[in-house]
């Protein structure tokens, strides 16, 4: 098979539709792009999760006279309550999965709470006495939490054990929706590429029919003729799978990077190195998809 005339043949084919390459280059870009976003997604919940579960604390929440609650009838924790507490964090078994602890009294608690909400009205109508004391614990396994509930939660003076990991699944479940979301678009939006590139082929075929008519009476093999429109939909995919690629890249250096990671210093945001372990991806996913559609569709015209 002769390389430079499949080529041409290629090329011609891409000239005399022009517009429909643009089709499909602009629709493997939109859609490649919402892949590379879902799959960015993804990464950076699971650096989310990574560095955030390990901060995950187990609060242990001191009974307050000043707020009733149902598990503290007999008034605020006394200091004999209080230092029970402690005892049973700093003895066996509890001990064992506790990496370190410390206490938060009623000051404390109000000036992470002024902190936590500066510039909220809700800040002014707040105070002191009105927060829970409470003990702060950073497990050795987070997954362990369970023990701390079970050996504190029915101690006097205890009015609740929370753990932080339940209101993280939480956040996690919504970003995790919204990167599904994002991978059913993507998946959509492929479908539409690879009926484009389909439609895109038979058209370029059809236009070419007496050429090809020509080729088959002179003994040229049905993958002599498949090849020059099978590259003129990886071509055009190619296009649009390196934009993609550029627009996954951009996103990540000059938005994550360059506007969330200095605005939110506290969260670990995916970096362009991560990027680029999706951009291979990307452009392989835009290759294989154009390849398969475009053989199946040039393949069914030509039985035709």
């Amino acid at each position: 098979m002769r390389l430079g005339l499949v080529l041409g043949e290629a090329a011609s084919g891409l000239r005399r539709n022009f517009s429909m390459v643009v089709s499909i280059v602009l629709v493997t870009f939109v859609s490649l792009t919402f892949v590379g976003t879902a799959a960015l997604m993804q990464l950076q919940i699971g650096q989310m999760k990574n560095f955030w579960y390990d901060k995950a604390q187990v609060a242990i929440y001191l009974c307050n006279g000043a707020v009733p609650s149902t598990n503290c009838q007999d008034g605020g924790a006394t200091k004999e309550q209080i230092a029970a507490v402690e005892r049973a964090l700093d003895t066996a078994p509890v001990k064992s999965f506790v990496r370190n602890h410390y206490f938060e009294d009623h000051q404390k608690a109000y000036d992470n709470f002024k902190k936590q909400f500066k510039g909220n009205p809700v800040a002014d109508y707040v105070t002191p006495d009105l927060l829970n004391e409470a003990f702060w614990v950073n497990l050795k396994n987070p997954n362990q939490s369970a023990v701390i509930g079970e050996a504190i939660s029915g101690m006097p003076g205890v009015d609740a054990v929370t753990d932080q990991r339940r209101l993280l699944d939480q956040i996690f479940a919504v970003l995790n929706t919204a990167s599904i979301t994002a991978a059913g678009i993507a998946a959509l939006m492929l479908v539409a590429a690879a009926l484009l590139i389909s439609t895109t082929i038979r058209l370029s075929a059809f236009s070419r029919r007496r050429e090809l008519g020509i080729m088959r009476l002179v003994g040229a093999s049905n993958r002599f003729i498949q090849t020059p429109f099978i590259l003129e939909g990886v071509l055009a995919a190619l296009i649009g799978s390196v934009l993609a690629a550029l627009a996954t890249v951009g996103i990540v250096q000059f938005f994550v990077q360059g506007y969330l990671a200095q605005a939110q210093r506290d969260i670990a945001f995916v970096t362009v190195p991560d990027a680029l372990v999706v951009v291979p991806i990307l452009i392989g996913a835009g290759i294989v998809l154009a390849a398969v559609s475009a053989n199946i569709a040039i393949s069914r015209y030509l039985r035709v």
